[in-house]
């Protein structure tokens, strides 16, 4: 089997070789056994196979051979409720049609009970309590070829099923070894925080990662918050301070939502990069800094430079590697990974044995996910301490499914409140900064935040989503 790419270590990349050509293929993958959501996920290559027989097994496996011509991938999964020979994939000219084999409960594709069908590019296969799903091609170099098995993925490992994910992460182990600033982009919740934490532990370099989340820097005092003061400078500077940016020398600086970087920050900051020195407020002597910087945001950052939100020659210094998290909604094959890796991180008491039921994990693979893997981690949070018994059931996630993530409520909704007319003519830049200020002051409390502003919690949370303010940031 080949092994995992991880970024949570320091340990050699699996592939050093030149990248060959990219080749769209076609694969199965088992995205999740939703009794026994530990056991991960699979991907299997079918460019080179004709028949693929799926039954019952002790464990996961599969196997390859060639009889009389015909290549054969056979597939055993561990579940009571799936036949010895349950059902069979077959080539059938350019695609590949589903077969079932007579067996005891029968299969479904796309939850629809089926004995024979044409397959076509993300149908999901349900087999007992596995489901499985069918891609007629997806973009891959030739190391996806191998079967890749992910039988219990490391907590916080960073892991794919996707031969296109698997590829960009390769990509970025190469540069994380280098001194090279990298660039996070994607949607809030897809883990940016999570792969620059990898980035560093992959990098060696040995002083500690420094994480500022830029859009919660006062304006009063920026530069003493970024490069620290002496004892003094001004009032209430009863100490010497050395700032984040010398905290993090010898390390990594993470920028997070380096988008919401006000314009005079930019500016010192750029200076810091070029001249890899900093000046600490009230002092006059610059201090040499040496240090890595990996910038996060989920905003459009090319537009943000042609607007003049951001400086271009700073947006140069950080766009060393750009790298693009994609979206839950596009990676739902490896739902299996990610669901047993929440469950066994999770908090609450015992999440780590639930397993769901197949109601529970063909609803996880229909959600639209707007707030990524944030979102899930909630909803398996909220779902884990409702669940009575070994089972997640799908009333679990629908009754409480986004926990405390407040969706935006209905323009038409009655019971709530407009927002004021006072609080639509304040401006944006000081409404989101007094409510930065109020989640640094109450830990990330939004209940603290609505008793201060005099609103209600709906209101705070309308306001969060206007101005994309990640809360989980200001909480522990």
């Amino acid at each position: 089997m080949q092994k995992p790419i991880s970024l949570g270590t320091t340990q050699k990349a699996v592939r050093e070789g030149p990248r060959e050509q990219t080749l769209a293929r076609p694969f199965l993958f088992v995205v999740l056994h939703c009794d026994q959501p530990s056991l991960g996920g699979a991907r299997y290559c079918l460019s080179e196979i004709d028949v693929v027989d799926i039954g019952r097994g002790p464990k996961r496996v599969a196997s390859r051979d060639r009889e009389g011509g015909v290549r054969r991938l056979d597939l055993r999964l561990p579940d009571g409720a799936i036949s010895k020979a349950h059902a069979r994939l077959v080539r059938s000219g350019d695609g590949w049609a589903f077969e079932d084999m007579g067996s005891r409960n029968g299969s479904h594709v796309n939850d629809q009970p089926v004995t024979r069908t044409a397959l076509r590019d993300g149908d999901f296969i349900e087999l007992g309590h596995v489901i499985l799903r069918y891609r007629a091609g997806l973009p891959s170099s030739p190391d996806a070829s191998a079967d890749l098995d992910f039988s219990r993925p490391a907590v916080g490992d960073l892991s794919t099923l996707l031969p296109p994910l698997a590829d960009n992460l390769y990509a970025l182990t190469r540069v994380a070894r280098a001194h090279i600033p990298v660039l996070l982009l994607g949607e809030s919740g897809t883990g940016k925080e999570v792969l620059a934490r990898a980035v560093h532990a992959h990098s060696g370099r040995t002083g500690p990662l420094v994480a500022v989340n830029c859009g919660a820097l006062t304006a009063t005092l920026l530069e003493s918050q970024l490069f620290g003061h002496v004892k003094g400078a001004f009032t209430g500077a009863i100490r010497d301070e050395p700032g984040y940016v010398r905290r993090a020398t010898g390390g990594t600086l993470f920028l997070d939502e380096v988008g919401d970087l006000p314009l005079p920050a930019q500016a010192a900051l750029l200076r810091v990069l070029e001249e890899n020195e900093v000046v600490p407020v009230g002092g006059t002597t610059p201090i040499k800094v040496d240090l890595r910087v990996v910038a996060a945001t989920h905003k459009p950052l090319d537009k943000m430079a042609i607007r003049g939100e951001l400086r271009v020659d700073l947006l140069a210094r950080l766009s060393g590697h750009r790298h693009m998290l994609t979206p839950l909604r596009e990676r739902l094959e490896d739902m299996g990974l990610l669901v047993s890796d929440l469950l066994q991180r999770s908090k609450v008491p015992g999440a780590s044995e639930l397993g769901l039921t197949i109601q529970a994990g063909k609803w996880l693979l229909s959600q639209p996910w707007s707030l990524n893997i944030r979102e899930l981690s909630q909803v398996l949070g909220v779902a884990a301490a409702l669940a009575d018994g070994p089972l997640i059931e799908r009333g679990h996630l629908i009754e409480r499914g986004l926990g405390t993530v407040a969706p935006p409520e209905p323009e038409e909704e009655s019971v709530v409140p407009p927002e004021p007319e006072e609080e639509r003519d304040t401006a944006p830049e000081a409404l989101r900064g007094r409510i930065v200020a109020l989640l640094e002051k109450h830990r990330g409390n939004v209940s603290g935040v609505a008793r201060d502003m005099g609103k209600s919690r709906v209101q705070i949370h309308r306001w969060i989503q206007r101005f994309s303010i990640s809360v989980d940031t200001y909480r522990g």
